[in-house]
């Protein structure tokens, strides 16, 4: 017999675990993180102010005293295009207005500009002396424009008594200076001012402040650093050939009298007279005082701009408002003006110069 072989146990297999399937991943969906552009601090202190006289200069020269920042310097066509640029600068902090009166043409863009820099939490004051509508003076107060406005004192004086607790002894006899070059020497505060210096000391400074400022308006660099002269509290006449330029422009001014008598045109109401070689405001009073009429006009053009620049001047017997007068005609022809009722100035297109005189004579008559 044959022995039986033992059974053997089947072993069990051995089961290999499986892998897990990979799990699918699913991109996770990025987010832009939207950044906020930081906004530039506001520190910028800055006047825009009158270039073509001593009552310009001068209030920016105060103004910079008291508050320090940058100061630019512009004529009347040019206050607009340095107000735009001004309410574009995200730096602005704090904007002053000096000595530049608004025309019929340009005061619905200015009260546009001032809403514009109120909503940039701009801090912004206006000072002048010139007449003004009103109601412009309503819509400024209304979106809270500091106005200080008076048609009694120059605009340097203004600024003098408004901040004069900023600002140190010698702004006395800046603002007294300004208040001669805009022959309102007598008034209330000028007359004050005044009595406080030798007279002669601050007329001679009065005539050279405006004699080197009308001649030098091509030099902007000139009148930016006589404004920081005036404010670092130094006498106009301490400026190297400050004298010297004065007496090259008084023998310009004294060469204009042969050329008003012979040139000159007179009127039923006024003398007027184109201008050549010189700026209008230095032939204008020549031709008031030489033509024995009350009111003188000389104009000169502006090639470049296709229009004339006017200046008008009335005698102490001139019975009309001058600057009420040309503010509306100005705008009327197109062009734009106003100032004092003895003393103001516009612009118009070179077509209508004709038309301006003609006009003007009749309203004054």
């Amino acid at each position: 017999m044959t022995a039986k072989k033992p059974a053997t146990k089947k072993m069990p297999k051995k089961t290999v675990p499986k892998k897990p399937a990979p799990k699918k991943t699913v991109p996770k969906k990025t987010t832009k993180k939207t950044v906020k552009k930081a906004t530039p601090k506001k520190t910028k202190v800055l006047c825009i102010s009158h270039k073509e006289d001593a009552d310009g200069i001068s209030s920016a020269a105060l103004v910079r005293q008291a508050f320090g920042g940058d100061s630019i310097l512009v004529d009347y066509p040019g206050q607009m295009e340095a107000l735009r640029d001004a309410a574009d600068d995200e730096k602005l902090k704090s904007l002053f207005v000096c000595d530049l009166g608004l025309s019929k043409k340009t005061q619905d863009e200015f009260i546009s500009l001032m809403s514009t820099l109120r909503k940039n939490k701009v801090t912004v004051t206006y000072i002048d002396h010139h007449d003004i509508d009103p109601k412009v003076i309503k819509s400024l107060k209304r979106i809270k424009v500091k106005i200080i406005h008076d048609v009694g004192e120059c605009t340097a004086v203004h600024v003098y008594n408004t901040f004069k607790s900023k600002l140190d002894d010698h702004a006395t006899f800046v603002a007294a200076c300004a208040a001669i070059s805009d022959y309102m020497e007598d008034r209330p505060i000028g007359e004050k001012l005044l009595r406080m210096y030798d007279r002669d000391l601050a007329m001679i400074n009065s005539t050279m402040l405006t004699y080197n400022i009308k001649g030098r308006q091509k030099n902007p660099d000139f009148l930016l650093e006589l404004v920081k002269h005036l404010a670092d509290s130094k006498f106009p006449h301490d400026l190297p050939d400050f004298f010297a330029y004065a007496q090259l422009q008084a023998a310009k001014n004294a060469e204009m009298i042969p050329k008003v008598k012979k040139g000159m045109t007179v009127l039923k109401n006024l003398a007027h007279m184109e201008v050549l070689d010189s700026g209008a405001g230095a032939a204008v009073n020549c031709v008031l005082g030489l033509s024995g009429k009350d009111v003188g006009v000389a104009y000169k053009e502006r090639v470049d701009y296709g229009n004339y620049a006017i200046s008008v001047r009335g005698s102490a017997d001139c019975k009309v408002h001058l600057g009420k007068i040309v503010n509306s005609l100005s705008a009327d022809l197109g062009g734009s003006g106003g100032g004092h009722g003895r003393a103001c100035g516009a612009v118009v297109p070179k077509p209508k110069m004709r038309q301006f005189i003609t006009e003007l004579n009749k309203k004054i008559g």
